[in-house]
């Protein structure tokens, strides 16, 4: 995501909450509508004075394993050049027939909080699809709320969530169900991450 697209996203966000706002006092409120966008607002004006963590602190916070997948490579501040803290990691079992990849986005810092705002507009709405090749739904597991998403034909999964309402965290399994993704999930002590 480019720096102005994060000025595009933070202005988008603005705008919406003014319109929202103009429209509510037409109609007498919206309800969740414009109490999301009031949240969205404030998370991004609490995230922008955060400092966003270091390379060294997401590299020491990566486990080595993670639900019997060892670490194979990693990267770290791929999205530095925007001033947004970032690192990835993939994961493979022992013959290589699985594969996880783990990216974690800190949304602290004016930029941070930024790129995540976009993200948190997808949590906002709840949905579910389904045909012949794929699932994609919002869920919410132990208060967490989190957007998967299986290919059936190549059994590839996907999981999207925030975490304490900073960390944007994508899970991507290959060869890997969603009951396996959620399982690496667990083992990822993200409460570490702070």
């Amino acid at each position: 995501m480019s720096c102005d697209k994060i000025k595009e996203t933070k202005k988008a966000v603005t705008e919406a909450k003014n319109a929202v706002s103009e429209v509510s006092e037409a109609v007498g409120g919206l309800g969740d509508l414009e109490e999301n966008l009031n949240e969205m607002q404030e998370d991004m004006e609490r995230l922008k004075e955060a400092t966003p963590l270091t390379n060294a602190e997401l590299k020491s916070w990566l486990p080595e394993e993670v639900n019997g997948m060892k670490r194979t490579g990693f990267k770290a501040g791929q999205a530095s050049y925007m001033k947004i803290a970032s690192i990835e990691a993939t994961y493979k079992n022992e013959d290589k027939s699985k594969e996880l990849n783990v990216m974690i986005l800190d949304g602290a810092g004016e930029m941070g909080a930024g790129a995540t705002a976009g993200a948190k507009f997808m949590f906002a709405q709840d949905f579910e699809e389904e045909d012949e090749y794929k699932i994609r739904r919002t869920t919410t597991k132990k208060g967490v709320k989190m957007i998967e998403e299986y290919r059936k034909n190549n059994n590839k999964s996907d999981i999207q969530f925030f975490h304490d309402d900073r960390f944007y965290i994508t899970v991507k399994g290959k060869n890997v169900d969603l009951d396996e993704t959620y399982e690496a999930i667990k083992d990822l002590d993200l409460d570490d991450l702070n």
